[in-house]
C-alpha cells in the first residue's frame, strides 16, 4: 500500500509533468480540432451541445451543414434567437440517397467546403462546426487533403468540430480529440420513427 508521503510525491511529480507538457505544447494557444464519428447516434447533437457552451461564453460560432437539407429541426429553431452570435449555412440538399445525383452532391460539397475554409481562416469565429462533413468525405465528394489544408490554414483562435460516420484516418490523425459514438441499441430497429425533439 502506498503511504501518504509517497502519494503526495507521486501527485507532485504528475502535476509537474502536466505543467511541462503544457509549456512544451506548440498548440498551447491554438483552437482545437474535434472529430465526432462512429455508427451511434449523437454526433451532431454533441456538437450542438458544444455550440451552446460556446455561446454561453459569448463566443462567435459558425456552422456549415453538409448533408442536412432544408428540413425543419429543433436546433435550427432554437439557435435563431442567437443570430448575432451564430452564422448558420445549410449547404446540403438532403441525404445522398434522396438526391441520387453524384455530380450535384459533389458540387454542393465543394461549395460547402469553400464557405467552411473562408470561415476557418477569417478569424471571426471561436468555433466552427462542419456538420456531416465525414459523410461527404466517405463518398469522396471532397478530397481529405483539401479538408486538412483548410484545418491547417484556420485562424489561431478557431476550434473546429467535424461530425459524421466513418471519419477518414487522416482526419483522426490530425485531430486533437476524437470521440466515437457506438450504437448499442436504436429505436429504428424496432420500427420506431424519428421523434421530434429527440432526433430532429
Amino acid at each position: 500500500m502506498v503511504s501518504d508521503k509517497e502519494h503526495v510525491e507521486e501527485m507532485k511529480k504528475l502535476q509537474a509533468d502536466q505543467r511541462q507538457k503544457r509549456l512544451d505544447s506548440k498548440k498551447l494557444d491554438r483552437g482545437l480540432v474535434l472529430v465526432h464519428t462512429g455508427n451511434g447516434k449523437g454526433k451532431s447533437s454533441s456538437a450542438f451541445g458544444v455550440i451552446t457552451r460556446a455561446l454561453g461564453w459569448g463566443h462567435k460560432v459558425g456552422l456549415v451543414q453538409y448533408i442536412k437539407g432544408t428540413w425543419k429541426t429543433g436546433e435550427r429553431n432554437f439557435f435563431k434567437q442567437f443570430e448575432d452570435s451564430i452564422t448558420w449555412h445549410t449547404m446540403g440538399e438532403g441525404f445522398t440517397w434522396d438526391t441520387q445525383d453524384r455530380n450535384r452532391d459533389i458540387e454542393a460539397a465543394k461549395a460547402a467546403m469553400q464557405v467552411s475554409a473562408e470561415m476557418l481562416r477569417s478569424g471571426d469565429f471561436d468555433l466552427v462546426v462542419l456538420d456531416e462533413i465525414n459523410i461527404v468525405l466517405r463518398y469522396d465528394y471532397l478530397d481529405v487533403q483539401d479538408v486538412l489544408a483548410g484545418l491547417d490554414a484556420r485562424d489561431q483562435r478557431t476550434s473546429v468540430i467535424l461530425t459524421g460516420r466513418d471519419a477518414k484516418p487522416e482526419l483522426i490523425e490530425a485531430a486533437d480529440l476524437v470521440t466515437e459514438m457506438k450504437e448499442i441499441k436504436h429505436p429504428f430497429q424496432q420500427g420506431i420513427k424519428a421523434k421530434q425533439g429527440i432526433d430532429f
